[in-house]
């Protein structure tokens, strides 16, 4: 039995929603531990919950020997996480989570049954704690930067955070050996015709977008070395043959110099893969859009989150109206299509915001846009700003931040309306640009789009209780 084992609770067979979309991607954050601690010289497996059952993971956990299990949890996994912890617990294993959420309810995840939640990068952290259970040393525990624990008392204690680790190309790639990657790129090809594989060129966001959350790498930005990135480019092209990749940093073209070097390195070596990423409109410039049309980006997200410049100023996102509008425009005059990261909802939105956002869509007509009810993530500004007004709808642990109602907004009802109005307004405003101008269809879209401007006023009185 390995010393470790390192799971998640993301089943997507298990997720209606998920099943529609197919487009799983590898969990890159245990993969990373598991490839640290084994180089370290820890015995560790990944039991991958991707294309399992929670029933075949349990049923692991009950006749397995046990030993420690290290758990990633997110948003949208608190609660199979939760289930996962109480069967490690009575099949007497021991319990560690950490991932973006745990930092932030460290006392919920301890009193669902973790032994120790990691906060920030977890890679030296569970080395340190590992270290200790092979000693035998559980008061070591309470010196190990990054952990936090419930006492003999029951209370927490929460040891000092851990410096990040500054250099990134010390770290080995990820241990996609420890999955079966193949199903993830068969899987992709199966549904919609390519095979994709991810992998990340950074850690961390620099910016300060009030919504958002740090609780893994923190206000940084580190980066590898463009040419040793290429090398696991070069290598996952060569060993997995995906048709196109998903770089999965949360900002790839923060770094101008850098993204020249790695275009030049990949112009070297003849590679050349369609991929996709995430941007902000500020960092995106004719030069920055040549190059990576040059890459083969065939698509880039852009958060825009409103049209209002009043609320993007609210967020602190740092970024103009003009801006995302030019990026849009610039990627489309590249042959690149462009996405849009749409936010309904966030404090002091009005139905002016709400008309300016549907007008802002409808001038840069992106190629594809989600939208989503904001919802406050523990931990950050927003969140603090708003919490005396949550409203938890469900008992935490079966529940997530984003069923949580916020007193005095808007229904749900007023941003169905505001949401189809947009989806017709932004409809029209392609059709404009076609002969079928002046179509049944037009004719159609505008009774539709008057009808819901007419339920959005109707509605903009009733909010949450």
């Amino acid at each position: 039995m390995a010393e470790l084992l390192l799971t998640h609770g993301y089943f997507l067979y298990e997720d209606p929603k998920e099943l529609q979309i197919l487009k799983p991607y590898a969990p890159l954050g245990i993969l990373y531990l598991c490839s640290h601690l084994q180089k370290k010289g820890f015995d560790v497996e990944v039991f991958d919950t991707t294309f399992s059952s929670r029933e075949t993971l349990f049923n692991h956990l009950r006749t397995e020997t046990p030993s420690v299990i290290g758990i990633y949890a997110n948003l949208m996994t608190r609660s199979n996480v939760v289930e996962i912890l109480k069967e490690a617990r009575e099949a007497g294993w021991k319990t560690i989570v950490g991932g973006p959420e745990p930092g932030a309810y460290a006392l919920e995840y301890l009193q669902s049954g973790a032994n120790y939640v990691v906060f920030g990068e977890g890679e030296l952290t569970m080395q340190e704690l590992l270290e200790a259970f092979r000693a035998d040393d559980t008061a070591a525990c309470t010196t190990i930067s990054g952990l936090a624990y419930l006492d003999a008392a029951g209370n927490m204690q929460e040891n000092p955070p851990r410096n990040q680790i500054a250099d990134l190309d010390s770290q080995p790639w990820p241990a996609r050996h420890a999955i079966d990657i193949a199903r993830y790129v068969k899987t992709w090809r199966d549904a919609h015709g390519k095979g994709s594989i991810n992998f990340i060129t950074a850690r961390g966001c620099p910016y300060k977008c009030r919504w958002c959350s740090h609780q893994v790498f923190g206000q940084t930005h580190r980066r590898r070395t463009p040419r040793l990135v290429v090398d696991e480019v070069e290598w996952l092209l060569q060993t997995y043959s995906p048709d196109m990749v998903w770089i999965s940093d949360d900002v790839f073209t923060i770094n101008h110099q850098w993204l020249r070097d790695y275009a030049r390195e990949m112009q070297l070596r003849g590679l050349r893969i369609p991929f996709e990423c995430i941007s902000r409109a500020d960092r995106l410039n004719p030069e920055m859009l040549d190059l990576l049309a040059e890459l083969g980006c065939f698509r880039i997200w852009i958060g825009s989150e409103s049209g209002s410049q009043r609320i993007l100023d609210s967020m602190d996102r740092g970024v103009k109206i003009e801006q995302v509008q030019q990026a849009v425009a610039m990627s489309r005059e590249r042959g690149i299509e462009s996405g849009m990261f749409l936010m309904w909802g966030y404090e002091g939105e009005e139905l002016e915001d709400i008309e300016a956002t549907i007008k802002h869509v409808s001038i840069s007509k992106p190629d594809v846009f989600f939208t989503t009810v904001s919802y406050p993530i523990k931990g950050t500004p927003y969140y603090q700003k708003i919490s005396s007004r949550l409203v938890q709808l469900k008992p935490w642990g079966v529940s997530s931040d984003r069923e949580i109602k916020i007193k005095g907004r808007h229904s749900q009802k007023f941003y169905s309306y505001a949401d189809k109005l947009l989806r017709d307004e932004v409809q029209l405003a392609r059709m404009a640009e076609t002969p079928d101008a002046e179509s049944d269809r037009a004719s159609s879209l505008r009774r539709e789009i008057a009808l819901a401007r007419a339920g959005l006023l109707s509605t903009q009185t009733e909010v949450e209780a």
